[in-house]
């Protein structure tokens, strides 16, 4: 997968992995990562999915309707994307937090479901539900920074509270933030997901 990797200064960071919006490439959320974690390793991806010529994770058949196939075959692909990464790049491939926005949140979460081992940790800004037809892994203190929009009008809030209770269901510590806007990524919610950050890494 076309990716960038940045070496951090401090090798105890979890290393971050960026996944970009609709359109975004493998650089949009280098940004973040600085405000996030500057010390920390990135690996930023672009997805391998192309739509009318915009970069994504995986294919959909409509806005907020998910290829379901493709979705769970670009899950596994990024997976063992990481798994070769981790040793192309000597990280530790259990200490990886996803910060993701949109599509690219989207995927975050479905790794989370599919594989507790996939991520330490996600960062899921404007998120969905990836899939409604698994069981998800035991993520016992898996920490989860869910930031949405109250007037998000892809993601509904209650597709954003659905998410939050499914991963909670599992297991996971979830902390959800609400913005009083729409589908935009925010720098107050940026910031708020560097606070949480620092407490739990």
């Amino acid at each position: 997968m076309q990716h960038v990797f940045k070496q951090g200064t401090d090798p105890n960071q979890p290393v971050l992995l960026l996944l970009h919006g609709t359109g975004g490439n493998e650089r949009d959320l280098l940004p973040l990562a600085e405000l996030i974690a500057p010390s920390a390793s990135v690996l930023g991806v672009r997805g391998n999915v192309s739509e009318n010529g915009m970069p994504r994770f995986f294919r959909r058949l409509a806005e907020g309707v998910f290829d379901e196939p493709d979705l769970i075959a670009r899950t596994h692909e990024l997976n063992a994307f990481l798994d070769a990464a981790a040793t192309e790049y000597g990280f530790d491939r259990r200490n990886i937090v996803a910060v993701g926005y949109s599509n690219g949140a989207n995927i975050a979460a479905s790794l989370l479901f599919h594989d507790k081992q996939s991520l330490r940790g996600a960062i899921l800004h404007h998120a969905m539900v990836p899939l409604r037809s698994i069981e998800l892994p035991d993520l016992t203190g898996t920490p989860v920074f869910m930031a949405s929009g109250t007037n998000d009008p892809i993601v509904p809030r209650a597709e954003s509270e659905e998410l939050g209770h499914l991963l909670s269901g599992a297991g996971a510590n979830v902390e959800l933030h609400w913005e009083n806007n729409g589908h935009q990524l925010t720098a107050s919610e940026v910031h708020a997901a560097a606070a949480w950050f620092k407490v739990n890494f």
